[in-house]
């Protein structure tokens, strides 16, 4: 037996089900992992809530670390006692799980548990924004939304290191002053302030680049007119809500624009994309050029605190949560 936070139906934090559930062995290409950490992501509240619909019942979370216990047939690259860690498929809210090998990555033995439950999901999410959606080079510049968040936090550093100009915003003097020491050239308080408005100003009233954008709704019309002629705008996450845009001619109007809505599993579709991506991030945080910032820990038995914690938006950096 093994417990396991489950949805039967979608809903809000009440949904989520801590409970027993049955274990069989490892399949083919599988390996059961017994967690010692695991990541909270927004992605969770999504398939949660229903907005991304998954099949009922199923056990919520996407980002794990641990030790595997245990290979099915045909595991040939992974052994018992390795120390691994993933993001995806769905399942970690979990004392142990089967995982397919082929989603594992290796955990570097100067990473601790909780430090790849925090990082691995929102750092590989950092490095393709930053890296492959738009390849920063020096000189650019650009707005990153909620940027005291998981990815937030992980990718201003990492734009600075490229040479890039981050303007960044969040909600509250005490997140301003995190992502100010994060390395963001300038602040901005979304709730109290005109983000777009002062981008134009900061930029001479040219506008970004590039917006990446995890808020959603909330944020979109104010993104698309903090950037300039013929820039990008980044829609990865939908926190207050999803995005609809019914008259593409906006996306004319406001100066042929781009627009592009990107996951994880399409940059990490291969077992090869999936680990050069770890890998990189690994060596970033080994070279010192991001830092794993765990504001908050919860217990697995208290999953529903840590998503209503999430979504009411009271969290700082990453959340762990610990089986």
């Amino acid at each position: 037996m093994s417990k396991a936070v489950l949805v039967r139906a979608p809903g809000g934090p009440e949904a989520l089900s801590y409970e027993d559930i049955e274990l069989t062995p490892p399949g083919p290409g599988e390996v059961r992992l017994r967690h010692r950490a695991i990541g909270l992501n927004f992605i969770d509240t999504y398939h949660r809530s229903g907005l991304y619909p998954m099949p009922l019942p199923f056990v919520v979370g996407n980002e794990g670390a641990g030790d595997v216990t245990a290979v099915g047939a045909g595991v040939t690259d992974i052994a018992v006692g390795d120390r691994v860690t993933y993001a995806g498929p769905p399942g970690s809210y979990a004392e142990e799980r089967n995982v397919p090998a082929a989603r594992l990555a290796p955990l570097p033995d100067d990473v601790s548990y909780e430090d790849a439950a925090a990082i691995t999901l929102k750092g590989i999410t950092a490095y393709y924004l930053l890296f492959q959606t738009w390849p920063l080079k020096a000189g650019d510049t650009l707005l990153f939304h909620a940027a005291a968040g998981g990815v937030g936090a992980i990718a201003t550093p990492w734009a600075k290191s490229l040479g890039a100009r981050v303007i960044a915003t969040a909600g509250s003097p005490e997140k301003l002053e995190l992502v100010k020491a994060l390395g963001a050239d300038e602040v901005i308080d979304y709730r109290r302030e005109d983000f777009a408005a002062r981008v134009r100003e900061l930029t001479g009233g040219r506008g970004v680049d590039v917006v990446y954008d995890g808020v959603g709704k909330d944020t979109w019309s104010g993104s698309l007119d903090s950037l300039r002629p013929r820039g990008l705008m980044v829609s990865f996450g939908n926190a207050s809500g999803p995005v609809s845009v019914p008259d593409l001619g906006i996306l004319s109007r406001k100066g042929s624009l781009y627009v592009t809505r990107p996951t994880t599993a399409h940059y990490t579709a291969t077992t090869a994309e999936l680990r050069a991506a770890v890998a990189a991030v690994f060596a970033a945080v080994s070279a010192g050029t991001i830092g794993v910032q765990i504001g908050q820990r919860f217990r697995l038995a208290d999953i529903q605190s840590a998503h209503r914690a999430l979504e009411n938006r009271e969290t700082t950096g990453s959340t762990v949560i610990l089986p």
